[in-house]
């Protein structure tokens, strides 16, 4: 069992630092304004991370399996040999690193992502600004021109 606990924590490494290949791939999509090829390789991320929560899943009731008080790999040390424990001190400290590179790198995408998202809905404010009429009893709300009464009229009403 120790040994599916240990395959589970080389494959979530390697899957985080496959998380982080493609956060880098959508900033420099979001960088180069494509919009469609961001989207498609934010459908990959959600997947993978659909995928590495189901490896920590299993993880979780493999550590149970063996421990059945344990919640986590760290409460597996106290029963190991240290040779292990020395082996899953090392893989659980190259995933906390590979997972802080993904955070970094996935702040450093929302950032870029509001930036455009915020110049974008700047630039659509401007540009509707620019066409709107300036004088708003131009048009009726059929979208037609308003029949405003001429101002040149000596009476009005009737007689």
């Amino acid at each position: 069992m120790l040994r599916l606990v240990e395959e589970n924590l080389v494959r979530q490494n390697k899957a985080m630092m496959l998380m982080f290949f493609l956060l880098e791939e959508e900033f420099a999509r979001l960088t180069k304004l494509n919009p469609q090829a961001v989207s498609r390789i934010e459908l990959s991320i959600q997947e993978l991370m659909r995928q590495v929560a189901a490896e920590r899943m299993s993880l979780r009731n493999m550590v149970r399996q063996v421990e059945p008080s344990g919640k986590r790999v760290r409460d597996l040390f106290p029963s190991l040999e240290p040779g292990m424990v020395v082996t899953f001190r090392e893989l659980l400290g190259l995933l906390d690193q590979t997972e802080q590179k993904c955070a970094v790198q996935a702040s450093k995408n929302g950032e870029m992502a509001r930036a455009l998202f915020e110049q974008s809905k700047g630039l659509l404010d401007f540009m509707h600004n620019q066409i709107k009429p300036k004088n708003t009893s131009a048009y009726a709300r059929s979208g037609r021109f308003a029949q405003a009464p001429s101002n040149a009229r000596l009476l009005s009403g009737r007689l």
